[in-house]
């Protein structure tokens, strides 16, 4: 086995980071509540013993609502985390309406309305949106967010309107100096950028479903947060004479497209680092148009945000043929390991890894390994023989599909789950697509997603939340060859078989992970929900929780709150269970409080208004979106 050694190969100097760059304790003034993406904090007056009591204090009915009333265009599910700095909340709505809201009551301050909705639908999931980013300088106070359209704009807060001196009338374009690109069609913008000394950082959502080898890049650029410009760029797809084109057989480089950061971003003030994770290249399962590793792609790349240089990178996926995107924001937190204290970044990932380096260097904190993976029968494709492992911490959810996999509820279940799986390849963690149909596990989505990690700084506790959810890969021509140049692409069937309704793979089918991070161990893993257990086949057995649905961690001093979107219950009628905000303790995962909400829920935050501790998060989507707001009765 080979270990994989990561270096830094570039320096970083030290300056102070003013205070108002990391905003107080009583507000959330980034989408991960720091610009670590800890997602924790300090407050404490909602507390173990009086949690139960949080009751909805308010309710932001989204002008999304009106829109897709009047113009049939639909939103999908609002995945906004809400910001609050200096006594005023903002969110950016799926379709692309930023708004300041009173943050005690819920009451509209103004909205601007970018109406990117009357251009069509953007690729991939269509009108959602993952937040704005907030920057001051002690005077001036701005929010910055790509748009579905493509571009970066700033709003100045004090007027709520386009800042003029940014860019052209407060906008820049983000498609400029890219090749292949089509606004909106297979290059949108669907995160929150991420700030840091004074320069403005944008990641981009790329088209998943794309017909031709050739695609638009994933390229990530700095900008000036006052005036727009555009300072340096970073190319996913390095170019001949770049670092890494060696990695790229032929000439693929010149063409291959993806590769982008269409998740969140972190960032270490004091270094002066942003934390990128990459995605797939094009397309997500089939790489005979791209042979080799493929350097930038499913990459944690530590850069200079000042130079955007390369410092450091490890990527976790050689020659990625399972849409095993890097989904979430690296997490940024000091652990201790065998008595030394370690600055560290952790990147939980689709396929159930958490990987774990120092952010200065790059360094694996435990020793990575290169291991032999099953390899392709498909024809064209080439995959890599290893892929890395971490030693540690272990996987937070389950890898691989084997017989040993199906549910065994009872010797009946387990024979006709067996049957139903017959025709299709299964295999350990990295079998790849095929021909015949490969059962991935985890699938696409994870695993882990963008609802990420919460890491607690004064235990450090890392909380994982995550799913179970199987799917199959079969690869085949394009349904018209006269359409695209793609010799295969994800074809054929695409959902995974049920045993009436039931899933194939072992329970649970959700679940939160607790990792005790200065040991690299796992202290309690725990179901997140009830799943199916009133299925008819489970009716007389009785089966404890069984988890499903996936949930999005919130951690302060006293509880982890997961907010949970409900999953089914195997109910024949199709009923699921009811979305909530559930209250944890940290140190067992036992529930403590779980308080019904009115629709599912995105990824909560808290803060303090007038004295009162609240709990908010985005809920909904379509024509029923709203913030809820919770608060001790």
């Amino acid at each position: 086995m080979r270990r994989v050694l990561i270096a830094a190969v570039f320096a970083a100097s030290v300056t102070a980071v003013p205070d108002a760059q990391r905003g107080a304790s009583n507000e959330w003034r980034f989408y991960g509540g720091d610009a670590g993406s800890t997602k924790y904090s300090t407050l404490n007056q909602i507390q173990a013993g009086n949690a139960g009591r949080l009751r909805v204090a308010w309710r932001w009915t989204s002008p999304d609502n009106e829109i897709a009333k009047a113009s049939q265009v639909q939103p999908g599910n609002y995945e906004d985390t809400p910001l609050v700095a200096n006594g005023v909340m903002y969110t950016f709505t799926g379709l692309g309406v930023i708004a300041a809201i009173n943050p005690g009551t819920g009451a509209t301050l103004w909205k601007l309305d970018l109406e990117t909705w009357k251009l069509g639908r953007p690729t991939n999931l269509g009108f959602l949106h993952r937040g704005l980013a907030y920057w001051t300088d002690g005077t001036a106070e701005r929010l910055l967010a790509g748009t579905h359209d493509a571009y970066l704009v700033s709003v100045d807060i004090k007027t709520g309107k386009l800042d003029p001196a940014f860019g052209t009338a407060g906008k820049v374009d983000l498609t400029e100096r890219l090749a292949f690109v089509e606004r909106m069609r297979n290059y949108t913008v669907t995160s929150a950028p991420v700030v840091v000394r004074n320069v403005v950082i944008a990641g981009a959502g790329i088209s998943d479903g794309p017909q031709n080898k050739e695609a638009v890049r994933g390229d990530v650029s700095g900008f000036d947060v006052r005036s727009g410009k555009r300072m340096w760029t970073f190319r996913s797809v390095p170019q001949p004479g770049e670092y890494g084109n060696d990695t790229w057989e032929g000439n693929a480089a010149e063409y291959t497209g993806g590769t982008n950061v269409w998740s969140l971003m972190s960032v270490d003030e004091t270094l002066g680092y942003v934390y990128l994770p990459f995605g797939t290249p094009t397309n997500d399962y089939y790489g005979g148009y791209r042979l080799g590793n493929n350097l930038f792609a499913e990459s944690l790349v530590c850069l200079d945000a000042t130079s955007g240089k390369r410092v450091w990178h490890f990527q976790a996926v050689h020659h990625g043929l399972w849409d095993y995107d890097f989904p979430a924001a690296p997490t940024l937190g000091t652990i201790t390991v065998d008595g030394r204290r370690i600055d560290a970044v952790m990147q939980i990932s689709k396929q159930g890894f958490v990987y774990v380096f120092d952010r200065r260097t790059g360094q694996p904190v435990w020793p990575i390994e290169e291991r032999p993976v099953p390899q392709t029968t498909v024809p064209g494709e080439k995959t890599s023989p290893t892929q890395p492992f971490p030693t540690r911490p272990p996987a937070f959810d389950h890898q691989g599909f084997v017989d040993a996999d199906v549910i065994a509820f009872t010797p009946e279940i387990k024979a006709r789950a067996l049957e139903l799986i017959k025709p299709y390849v299964r295999g350990p963690l990295f079998t790849p697509p095929s021909m015949e149909g490969t059962i991935q596990l985890p699938a696409n989505g994870g695993g882990g997603n963008w609802s990420g990690a919460a890491f607690d700084p004064t235990s450090a506790m890392l909380y994982v939340p995550s799913i179970t959810s199987p799917f199959l890969v079969q690869l085949g021509p394009p349904p018209d060859a006269s359409k695209g140049n793609m010799r295969l692409r994800r074809n054929g069937q695409a959902a995974m078989p049920t045993l009436d309704g039931l899933p194939l793979v072992k329970p649970p089918y959700s679940r939160i992970t607790a990792y005790d991070m200065n040991t690299g161990t796992i202290t309690w893993q725990v179901p997140l929900g009830d799943g199916p257990r009133t299925h008819p086949l489970l009716k007389d057995l009785n089966p404890p929780p069984l988890g499903g649905g996936r949930g999005y961690p919130l951690l302060t001093s006293e509880l982890l709150f997961v907010a949970h979107r409900g999953g089914p219950t195997g109910d024949p009628k199709g009923e699921r269970e009811a979305p909530s905000l559930r209250a944890l303790d940290k140190k067992t995962g036992q529930e403590i409080a779980r308080i019904d909400l009115p629709l599912g829920p995105s990824t909560p935050m808290t803060y303090v208004h007038g004295g009162r501790q609240y709990i908010a998060m985005a809920a909904g989507g379509g024509g029923r979106s709203e913030i809820v707001a919770l608060a001790l009765d």
